[in-house]
């Protein structure tokens, strides 16, 4: 008997969905458990005692935090439709890219998105160039692993849903298909594939979620003035 897999996670979350969507490509079954991040489960706080937040895989009662370790073990552990090369050198990579998409392109941004002024501007046009620089790397190319969807497809799935409803909320342009259609042409094959759509949060759900937030920003940032 195969031991329980299960996911905490939450939907807004672009990482608890990297996660379901390397166990759908792997046809892996778990049990999705929503976490209201203003109210965490016991359960959660036990399996993530470090940084207390989701995405956590639980499998066979072990948890494994954050989401790249988590697509890594997920790797490792179910061989089958493979996420990473097995060339040493693609391999990495493939774990540069991520961490590039990780620590440059998502937090900048985010930033850029909630900031404002000059330095909306300047975060504005680094996420640009990012964005270019990841553009360059996918180049010809279907996936950014090639013909199927691997790691680095995987870690930039925020390009998809995420990216379009935040760009509306904020009413900025930073990624279109007049901007980097290379990338936007990757994004469409993304969310066409039956693993990643079953994942993506419905697009009026997520829109009605972050403009909520943005409002809660600008009534606490108007109390402080």
């Amino acid at each position: 008997m195969a031991e329980e897999v299960k996911v905490f996670g939450r939907w807004t979350s672009p990482f608890c969905c990297r996660v379901e969507i390397a166990l759908r490509l792997k046809g892996v079954p778990y049990e999705y458990i929503e976490e209201d991040l203003s109210n965490k489960s016991p359960l959660l706080l036990e399996y993530n005692p470090v940084h207390k937040k989701v995405p956590v895989l639980v499998h066979g009662g072990k948890p494994i935090a954050e989401s790249l370790v988590v697509l890594e073990y997920i790797e490792e552990t179910w061989r089958r439709n493979p996420i990473l090369p097995e060339d040493p050198h693609r391999r990495a990579m493939a774990r540069f890219w991520t961490k590039f998409i990780d620590e440059k392109c998502m937090p900048i941004m985010w930033k850029s998105l909630w900031s404002e002024g000059e330095m909306q501007l300047k975060l504005m046009e680094e996420t640009k160039e990012n964005l270019s620089i990841l553009e360059r790397e996918l180049n010809s190319k279907k996936f950014f692993g090639g013909n199927s969807i691997g790691l680095v497809d995987i870690a930039a799935s925020f390009l998809s849903c995420w990216t379009e409803v935040l760009q509306e909320v904020a009413g900025i342009s930073l990624f279109g298909e007049a901007k980097h259609p290379i990338l936007f042409k990757w994004a469409n094959e993304f969310m066409s594939s039956d693993a990643v759509k079953v994942c993506l949060p419905p697009k009026d759900e997520l829109l009605s979620h972050f403009r909520a937030m943005k409002e809660g920003m600008s009534a606490t940032k108007a109390g402080q003035n």
